[in-house]
């Protein structure tokens, strides 16, 4: 269960240079350590008082000598436990855990999903995760599909959170994946950059969206091998949408080789070349190490389920 923590007061006096800021963003400065969504909510929720007064706008501007009280309340207890599910670890140190996260493993719970995630394997695996970044998934910055395998990072406190959300949502960090996928695309390599939205017939899907009903995804592909009714490629993606690399493939019409959500299970002129799970793999992460700010690689090698898929079609 996640660690319940000790309510704090903290007190701040707005400077003479600071007035006119958004209290939000001002609070921010203040503490560096908590992500602006968690400022926001206490914001929401009467934690902060101006002048002793409370209810107050996230937008409200901060005026020379004003008094701003943050109340930050213990995180409320929930029922996600720490289970010994083997995790397959990069890279470890106080502020940030890389691991490999194996294709068929949920990275946090939700309806369906209660346990048996990579966060209950993560609280298990490190002791000082609770409570960090949201209540049902501590540490996640970022995700994988439950059928995607590859590299990824948690983190381990409010400072080191802040600071990789903000790289995430900022797209300043470096993601490369590998895939097989139907067909050979012509060009053998180009940039594909459409809106992407949740589809309107199906809402566990995403679409291409048309414009205004999605956010910019800008993904970048270069065929590496080709073998007659596949081809493997190397992706490297600019955004972070929902199902992006699935999506986009699908879009130019070579759909991620086992991937039936998004056309990627066609019928094989041989059985025995039926991919045994989805041929998605995340290969590369880079990002600047939150307590140091040097720029980090980690990667996660080819796991052996796309490696044999692709020995059968070069044979």
């Amino acid at each position: 269960m996640v660690a319940i923590q000790e309510t704090q007061k903290i007190t701040f006096t707005v400077g003479p240079g600071e007035r006119g800021q958004r209290l939000d963003v001002w609070l921010g400065t203040k503490l560096p350590e908590m992500s602006r969504s968690r400022i926001q909510a206490l914001i929401k929720s009467g934690f902060v008082t101006l002048n002793g007064r409370s209810s107050v706008k996230m937008h409200a501007r901060v005026a020379k000598a004003m008094c701003v009280e943050v109340t930050i309340p213990p995180v409320a207890p929930v029922e996600v436990t720490g289970e010994n599910i083997p995790l397959d670890v990069v890279y470890e140190d106080s502020d940030i855990i890389v691991v490999n996260k194996p294709a068929g493993l949920v990275v946090h719970p939700a309806a369906g999903h209660p346990s048996g995630t990579l966060v209950n394997a993560l609280l298990y695996h490190c002791s000082d995760l609770a409570g960090v970044g949201g209540e049902m998934r501590p540490g996640i910055v970022h995700r994988l599909d439950k059928d995607t395998s590859g590299v990824m990072v948690a983190v381990k406190n409010e400072r080191a959170m802040n600071i990789l959300a903000r790289q995430f949502k900022n797209n300043r960090v470096g993601k490369e994946y590998v895939a097989v996928v139907h067909g050979i695309p012509d060009p053998r390599s180009g940039r594909i950059e459409t809106l992407i939205g949740r589809s309107g017939s199906d809402r566990k899907k995403m679409s291409v969206a048309p414009v205004s009903k999605g956010r910019v995804a800008i993904t970048n592909y270069e065929v590496v091998e080709e073998f007659g009714d596949f081809c493997l490629v190397r992706l490297k993606i600019e955004t972070g949408r929902t199902h992006q690399i699935r999506v986009h493939m699908a879009h130019i019409g070579h759909p991620v080789a086992g991937d039936g959500q998004y056309g990627g299970r066609k019928t094989l002129k041989h059985d025995e070349l039926h991919p045994a799970r989805q041929m998605l793999h995340a290969a590369v992460l880079s990002f600047n190490h939150p307590g140091t700010n040097k720029r980090v690689t980690f990667k996660a090698p080819i796991p052996d389920e796309i490696k044999e898929f692709i020995t059968r079609l070069r044979h």
